[in-house]
């Protein structure tokens, strides 16, 4: 069963909820982060680390809506519901009396049995150190990650186990829903068989709000509680005790890093009873706790600490209650490559020795190989280190613009360049060697870019010449609002132009000669004219002549 639901939408592979997760159970597939089930503790940090809502409780309200219907079920009230709700437990219970439950009692009663289980055990003598195990997400963490502490965490029920069982130790039809602040409880019951269904306060906030119910007021009690009531707050479990046992200190720990710690060099304590807490300032300051903006864990605490002081007689339970625990160890599915394959994974994203390793955690993993155990089992991807994509995205987009045959220049809303290509600078005549973080007015007339950036709108020039190296250009400068930037493209068009101008002056030049040219023909075509002219009279004269002289001949024979 999935205790946290995930969104895949609402996922935006920011990788913020591994970085939160103490033990990494997150899987990053097709860019977003996934929890494994079979690794999470459920401590809870996901789901607060996530603004965006891709990951969630998963809701228990139905089926303890269709529990309620079957009447006979019992309410086990975790002591930090005062933290939250800010009410007697008289009232609470009213409250939940009038939802349906059949009767509600203070999950403190199976508290305080633990801890007698607790006082018996460090007495006995037979316990180097001794773990609580009143926190699922602490006891889970301990049996997949540190079996070998396993010795050392006390046999004993959770106090929401031990008070379902002395609830149906009494009455076997009883159900019991627990209501409290935890996700890993929700594991835990499904686990234990004895506890029907979990509540956090946030869906029990839901339900009193749905069903339009408030708390009525009511009298503090006296008489009724016991020391239990601090389980919930930092060093409550300790407080719990009527009385310490000799040769053991006891200490409380919070937080899972700080409990990760501690389980590491367990072996190398002696003479501890250690209370350990996956949340840090205990249960009060739970995944699914109330009003943690108002106050904080300080005012919880002192709220706690007020509830715990209405009374001083201790609850009665049955003592023939069977609370003691087997917890098993749990097998972690992640595997240690070899070395070689750690290696290969390393290379793969340009770490080729260990100064490469960067360790920056930006992926969500403390060091580079423990993302490259990660990638090896599945769980993590290559393109999750951000500095190697950083540095590919950068080379090329490096590679690209200085390969480009046009000007790229690029500036910020100051107009200072911010990027510039090599091209560019040959058209703008730029020496610099690293003319970046420079004012663009050192170099050229900002006025287009300052358009670009305060119009929002692209700016486009369709001839310019650039003064200092006589170079024609076209000139686009385009804006991205989302970013405060504008880029120009520098189109070097002097080459065509001067191509142009030569072929201008050629047909310039081919026109006059054209026009000297028909002149010419003219000319010599008058000149031929008139010369045929004068020719032709004279021919015609010659002709005439000739013509006559024969005639005269022709007529002289003939009279003869």
């Amino acid at each position: 069963m999935a205790y946290l639901n995930f969104n895949a939408d609402n996922c935006k592979n920011c990788y913020k909820c591994l970085r939160a997760c103490p033990v990494k159970a997150i899987t990053v597939i097709d860019e977003r982060a996934r929890i494994d089930d079979r690794l999470c503790i459920l401590c809870g940090h996901c789901v607060d680390s996530c603004r965006f809502n891709a990951k969630e409780v998963a809701g228990s309200i139905d089926q303890v809506k269709k529990l309620l219907k079957s009447g006979n079920v019992v309410a086990s009230v975790a002591p930090a519901f005062v933290a939250g709700f800010d009410t007697s437990f008289a009232a609470f219970k009213d409250a939940l009396l009038k939802l349906g439950f059949s009767d509600a009692e203070e999950t403190a009663v199976g508290a305080d049995a633990v801890t007698a289980e607790y006082d018996k055990l460090l007495k006995s003598g037979q316990y180097k150190n001794l773990i609580a195990s009143a926190c699922p997400a602490l006891v889970r963490l301990i049996q997949l990650y540190y079996p070998a502490a396993l010795k050392y965490l006390a046999p004993v029920d959770s106090p929401m186990v031990a008070h379902a069982k002395i609830l149906k130790n009494a009455d076997r039809k009883r159900k019991v829903v627990f209501i409290g602040p935890c996700i890993a409880k929700k594991r835990e019951a499904d686990d234990s068989g004895v506890v029907d269904g979990v509540l956090t306060f946030e869906e029990m906030q839901t339900m009193f709000a749905d069903a339009g119910i408030t708390f009525d007021a009511a009298a503090d009690e006296t008489g009724m509680v016991n020391r239990a009531r601090y389980y919930p707050i930092n060093r409550g479990i300790i407080k719990s005790f009527y009385e310490f046992a000799p040769n053991y200190e006891y200490i409380s720990v919070d937080g899972v890093e700080r409990s990760k710690e501690v389980l590491s060099n367990i072996d190398d304590l002696s003479g501890m009873f250690i209370e350990m807490h996956a949340c840090e300032f205990s249960c009060i300051n739970g995944p699914c706790a109330l009003n943690k903006d108002k106050g904080g864990f300080i005012k919880a605490t002192e709220r706690v600490r007020g509830y715990a002081k209405t009374g001083s007689k201790p609850f009665a339970h049955a003592p023939a209650t069977e609370i003691k625990a087997d917890y098993k160890p749990l097998r972690d599915i992640r595997v240690i490559p070899p070395e070689y394959e750690i290696r290969r994974i390393l290379e793969a994203t340009g770490k080729h020795t260990p100064a490469d390793e960067l360790n920056c955690g930006a992926c969500g993993y403390p060091t580079c190989r423990d993302k490259a155990i990660a990638v090896y089992n599945g769980m993590a991807q290559l393109e999750m280190c951000v500095p190697f994509m950083r540095q590919r995205a950068e080379s090329m987009s490096y590679d690209i613009i200085q390969s480009s045959p046009n000007g790229i220049l690029a500036v910020d809303g100051d107009c200072r360049i911010i990027e510039i290509n090599d091209t560019a600078k040959a058209i703008l005549g730029i020496a610099d060697k690293r003319p970046k973080g420079e004012l663009l007015d050192k170099y050229f007339n900002p006025a287009d870019f300052y358009i670009a950036l305060m119009e929002h709108k692209e700016v486009d020039r369709r001839r310019q010449l650039i003064d200092k190296t006589g170079r024609w250009v076209e000139l686009t400068v385009k804006p991205i609002a989302s970013q405060n930037i504008a880029f120009a493209i520098f189109t070097d068009i002097t080459d065509e132009i001067e191509s142009n101008e030569k072929l201008d002056k050629l047909k310039n030049d081919t026109l006059s000669t054209t026009d000297r040219v028909i002149e010419n023909q003219m000319r010599v075509v008058q000149e031929i004219a008139s010369l045929l002219g004068e020719t032709a009279a004279e021919t015609k004269i010659a002709l005439i002549k000739l013509k006559n002289t024969i005639a005269a001949d022709k007529d002289d024979r003939h009279d003869a």
